[in-house]
């Protein structure tokens, strides 16, 4: 990919902003901007905006592909950062990706051109495949408190229970179609949707501030649209895949945040406590077997 700054001015078509959040990232994050250059014939402006410590990896990358760096000075977390990045921009669309993604060629362009045939689309999301190229279930209902807790309880030991074949259904059949809430991992974001819905609630530290946004924007009337044509490979928590405590528990934590926002009425006090309950046991447990 020629530098991102000056590989913009060359390009045509609809300006895209490209907002990856890094954490004292490796080699990935090269990778990320290489293949980006592949993924779209639309100039593209990348920014990264660096929550961690060590400046190193993100100064090379921006400085061999014309990225522009946002350092917060403090760990955002994943929302806020990714806010952070695609608020001062005026583009009409905005991707919000992980930094271990890696695109195959046209990916970005097939997103672009779903998001020009659904014009209710506030949100798409590729289809994410795992190094292995199995794919993972990044477009999902919005679960159901029974559907959620038998995929919460029995998805480990049990991966083939009704609940989580239900909540995984979908994913391979190839149709572009609009769905519950999709992966934040690799997001097209509608900028006038976004906004609308004050983009992430920077509340989630990380995980389900996808869930929490796909949720938001359905209400707004707006879709979250699965292309399945569009196709990205995503190493999954290669950034915390040694220190999975702190991961598991800020898992946990985002949950119980949007379970008690979404069943927040009054009369839904004892359910609140009991989903507590239950999460920090399952987090507990968890934690423990990590170690």
């Amino acid at each position: 990919m020629e530098p991102t700054g000056t590989a913009a001015t060359e390009r045509t078509g609809t300006a895209v902003r490209v907002v990856t959040v890094a954490f004292n990232p490796g080699p990935e994050l090269e990778t990320f901007a290489r293949t980006l250059g592949d993924a779209t014939t639309a100039p593209v402006r990348l920014v990264v905006v660096d929550n961690g410590t060590d400046a190193a990896v993100v100064n090379d990358v921006a400085a061999r592909y014309g990225a522009d760096v946002v350092r917060p000075g403090a760990n955002l977390g994943y929302g806020a950062a990714a806010n952070l990045g695609a608020r001062p921009g005026t583009e009409p669309w905005v991707v919000v990706a992980n930094p271990d993604i890696a695109w195959r060629p046209g990916a970005l362009d097939a997103l672009l051109a779903a998001g020009e045939r659904h014009p209710r689309a506030g949100a798409l999301g590729p289809r994410i495949l795992n190094p292995d190229g199995t794919v993972y279930p990044s477009a999902r209902p919005l679960p159901s408190l029974v559907q959620g807790a038998g995929h919460a309880l029995l998805g480990r030991v049990w991966p083939a229970n009704p609940w989580t074949r239900a909540y995984h259904a979908g994913q391979a059949d190839g149709h572009e179609r609009a769905v519950g809430w999709l992966s934040g991992a690799c997001l097209l974001l509608r900028r006038e949707a976004a906004a609308a819905v004050a983009g992430f609630d920077e509340g989630y530290f990380m995980f389900f501030e996808d869930v929490d946004l796909g949720d938001r924007l359905g209400r707004a009337g707006w879709e979250n649209v699965y292309v399945p044509a569009a196709v990205v490979v995503h190493d999954q928590g290669v950034s915390w895949r040694d220190r999975p405590a702190p991961m598991i528990r800020a898992h946990h934590r985002s949950a119980e945040r949007y379970l008690h926002r979404r069943y927040r009425a009054g009369y839904q006090a004892p359910l609140r406590y009991a989903l507590s309950a239950g999460l920090r046991l399952r987090c507990w447990w968890q934690t423990r077997a990590a170690r």
